[in-house]
């Protein structure tokens, strides 16, 4: 399980053009936010979204980074990165390995049964890949504190 002071766990990833990601390999160095969301093209996860990409000139200058992570496929995650304009690196988790192990596994979402998605959470890491904050919604409805997670990169560049 995932927990503030710990690493994040190792797990390789694909992003929109079909490259693999290993995601801790992709965060050293930098501070990361690290989203996770339940679906592309869904109304709180577009928000949501959106909000991360209006937000990157001030992400970057406490040099950090976003990795937006979904159980969509690369292929619908590349047209909702496009279509929505997002300045930030997609990463498809189709096989669930990161949603396990980072613990937010969203079972029958959207009351589909057997349909696992990814539940909303946020974790922010320094650049040793620490987690430094960690928020998890078990509501897929509800969207993250914006102001809490901007705090916590703010704290890890300080």
């Amino acid at each position: 399980m995932v927990e503030i002071g710990k690493r994040i766990p190792s797990v390789k990833l694909v992003d929109t053009e079909l490259k693999q990601i290993d995601l801790r390999k992709a965060t050293k160095g930098k501070a990361a936010i690290i989203a996770f969301f339940p679906g592309a093209f869904t109304g709180v996860c577009t928000t949501e979204m959106c909000k991360f990409r209006d937000s990157m000139s001030e992400f970057n200058s406490l040099n950090g980074d976003v990795y937006g992570i979904s159980v969509d496929g690369p292929f619908p995650n590349k047209e909702f990165k496009e279509k929505n304009r997002l300045n930030f690196t997609i990463l498809s988790d189709y096989r669930r390995k990161a949603s396990k192990k980072f613990d937010v596994i969203l079972e029958n979402f959207a009351n589909m049964e057997g349909y696992t998605a990814s539940k909303r959470a946020v974790f922010v890491t320094d650049s040793k890949g620490i987690i430094r904050y960690k928020w998890v919604s078990d509501d897929p409805t509800v969207e993250p504190n914006y102001s809490e997670i901007k705090q916590a990169l703010s704290d890890i560049s300080k």
